[in-house]
């Protein structure tokens, strides 16, 4: 029998089916015999999650309406469905691993990858199946080939399966629950908002939330400094006394204690050079090249990751869902061996400073599942760089010239230090020299601020008379600033440092803070879709209902980074067989059982404030398409027609599954039918997922093609 190989979806389906000699049909290729597959393949694919749980209501009817009184929602078993739109492509995949012995994991290599491989062959009822996984990091043919020919057992992915599910039903409780618990008890308060609660997207909100409120309460303070402008033989340079002082009388009295006043002389009493290196950067994983191209192009974490992703399939660079900046030396071989070419893709030539590999970057100890984002051995041709677009060129070169810096000299600069003695009283000066701009030569464009701080220094000899003019400089403290999107993820990231407790502080550590590598900006996007957050101009700041949803929390686990690193801590375990699903997924009952407890305790003193929304104003829209007679007309709550008093019944909700709908999207219904294809659509179970509407009889349909 022909094994089935299962992808995660379509692109990366076609990549596998590029490996081969195939033959497409509806929802699979058929691989022709060939010395990989003797008697050939079958190669499907999943779309995303294409199984899911279903929603509270299909576990319990008692669910189905928000109320305090049948909390808390916890499942004797989770019951899952396919999803919708989705069931076509299932009945491909159940029907070919039906008539087959072998399947093959071919999902990303990571935990959510076998979640949606497992979730589908177990949707499937197929029994007695033996299955294997690929295991590899990038789509290159080659590698493709070997990777299907070195199949791994599936006794480590049944463990990450496991992770994932219970990681998939904890976050279902605690969103299910908590968003219902919150929303319902706000509401009583007279805000009439739907509150989104998430494991990871709660604190992250907070956190936010935490370093605006800083910003709102910091209270400028007044600081003094001693600065000395010094006119030596061969120029002019300036220095400060070290230390800054917070009462202008206390500068002034130092100045009166060492006898300085107007113009006086001064000695150069140290001077000392050294010369100086800074290595080339480390590889990328993906939050250092989300974090690099926010800082670089703006770009959002979330545009980052797809471009990545999309790179990765066009078998340009490796698996971008990397938490590691290390390679093995079987990666660091390749890209020794075709420095030269990777070089003439930037038109940068150099000397291969050391083809030796180095700790810095090669450490077989510090790869788990994937290594870091690098290009693939494919070079591309002129004529397929030119097809990229430009986010895809920029993201590509930024990868590639991090990789060659690897083989580039230092950059090397001398740093000279000097003190002038004005009767008694040194003032330090700094000043830098380039020698060699190594490496850096690659990022020739990067605008680097603090090298456009660095001053000058005069030539300049021991013991020399200098010309001194001594001034009080007058500063203030400045508040810290708010968290651009690339910050966002690196904070989240290292949210540690935010956290007091040594023993949380050590476990958001070795969990690396909130969420994982492949999850971050997909959470950012989530707040922001919920109405936590906005980002103008690259800022993230906090909206009136992300103020709310902190107050409410605050003071609540749900406000800490350390509770979600504590539960990531253990679902880890549960990944490496040291724990157990039931127990975890036991302590999340016990846990909303407390909350539900506590949360109405801790809201009833409570007051929230929200801004009341514009006085709204009717707008004509469109014809009616049901009685072509009258006008649809925007109103606040909905859309209406205004033949109604005429008995036209025709009318269109101002909100349909938590997304707006625009003036225009109602204009493209009453004219054309349907509406192009609105993304962030939410289901009643809290899925975002993108469709068209299109009305049919007066009525609004989802359309998922």
């Amino acid at each position: 029998m022909k094994p089935v190989i299962l992808a995660e979806k379509p692109s990366q389906a076609k990549a596998y089916a590029d490996a081969f000699k195939v033959k497409k049909n509806e929802g699979f290729f058929d691989v022709q015999p060939c010395e990989t597959f003797p008697q050939g393949a079958y190669i499907t694919w999943g779309i995303g999650h294409l199984v899911e749980i279903r929603d509270p209501k299909s576990h319990n009817p008692k669910w189905t309406k928000w109320s305090l009184q049948t909390l808390p929602i916890i499942p004797e078993e989770f019951k899952f469905q396919i999803a919708k739109g989705k069931a076509k492509q299932f009945a491909v995949i159940r029907k070919l691993i039906y008539e087959t012995d072998i399947v093959i994991n071919a999902c990303d290599v990571d935990r959510e990858g076998s979640n949606i491989f497992y979730s589908i062959f177990e949707h499937t009822r197929a029994r007695n199946k033996t299955i294997k996984r690929l295991w590899i990091n990038s789509l290159e043919v080659d590698e493709v080939r070997k990777g299907f020919l070195q199949l791994h057992d599936n006794k480590k992915d049944l463990l990450m399966y496991e992770e994932a599910k219970a990681r998939q039903m904890s976050d279902w409780l605690v969103g299910m629950n908590g968003s219902r618990l919150y929303t319902l008890l706000i509401q009583k308060k007279g805000i009439r908002e739907v509150f989104s609660i998430g494991r990871v997207q709660s604190p992250t909100v907070y956190l936010i939330h935490q370093r605006t409120l800083e910003i709102e309460n910091f209270v400028p303070e007044a600081f003094y400094e001693l600065e000395g402008t010094f006119k030596a033989e061969h120029g002019t340079y300036k220095g400060k006394v070290k230390g800054k002082i917070n009462v202008r009388e206390e500068a002034q009295e130092l100045l009166r204690k060492h006898q300085i006043d107007g113009t006086i002389p001064g000695t150069v009493s140290r001077l000392k050079t050294e010369d100086k290196k800074t290595l080339p950067p480390k590889l990328h994983a993906l939050s250092t090249i989300q974090a690099t191209a926010n800082r670089k192009w703006k770009y959002s974490p979330a545009n980052v990751l797809k471009t990545m992703q999309t790179l990765y399939e066009k078998k340009l660079v490796t698996y971008p869902r990397t938490d590691t900046q290390f390679i093995t030396p079987n990666e660091f071989s390749y890209l020794e061996n075709q420095v030269e070419a990777y070089q003439k893709l930037i038109n940068q030539p150099f000397n291969v400073a050391s083809r030796t590999p180095s700790k810095r970057y090669v450490d077989s100890s510090k790869v788990q599942e994937h290594y870091a984002i690098i290009p693939t051995k494919k070079i591309p041709t002129a004529a397929v760089l030119a097809r990229l677009s430009s986010e895809e060129r920029n993201l590509y070169e930024e990868v590639l010239r991090t990789t060659l810096a690897m083989f580039h000299s230092n950059y090397l600069y001398q740093e000279t230090s000097v003190t002038t003695d004005v009767n008694g009283l040194a003032f330090l000066s700094m000043g830098k020299v380039e020698i060699d701009k190594g490496w850096k030569v690659l990022f020739s464009n990067d605008t680097d601020p603090k090298a456009s701080k660095e001053p000058s220094l005069p030539k300049l000899s021991l013991h020399e008379q200098v010309k001194s003019k001594v001034a009080i400089k007058e500063g203030q403290t400045t508040p810290p600033k708010p968290y651009t999107e690339g910050q966002l993820i690196a904070m989240m990231k290292t949210c540690g440092k935010f956290v007091e407790d040594a023993v949380e502080n050590e476990i958001l550590k070795e969990v690396e803070g909130l969420g994982t590598e492949a999850t971050r900006s997909g959470i950012i996007e989530t707040i922001k879709r919920n109405g936590y957050i906005e980002v103008k101009k690259n800022i993230v700041s906090i909206t009136e209902k992300g103020r709310v949803l902190c107050e409410a929390i605050e003071g609540n686990l749900l406000a800490s980074p350390a509770m979600t690193a504590k539960w990531e801590t253990y679902l880890k375990k549960i990944g490496t067989g040291t724990g157990s699903s039931e127990l975890f997924l036991g302590s999340i009952a016990k846990y909303l059982n407390q909350l539900i407890l506590d949360v109405p305790m801790q809201l009833h003193e409570k007051t929230f404030h929200m801004t009341a929304k514009k006085v709204f104003v009717n707008k004509d829209v469109a014809t009616c398409p049901t009685c072509q007679k009258g006008t649809i007309i925007s109103r606040e709550k909905f859309y209406g027609c205004s033949g109604y008093k005429e008995g036209c019944k025709q009318t269109f909700p101002a909100t349909f599954l938590r997304k707006r709908l625009s003036v225009r999207h109602i204009e493209d219904l009453c004219t054309k039918g349907k509406t192009e294809v609105i993304k962030g659509l939410v289901s009643k179970v809290g899925k975002t997922f993108d469709a068209k509407l299109v009305l049919t009889n007066g009525q609004l349909k989802l359309d998922f093609l």
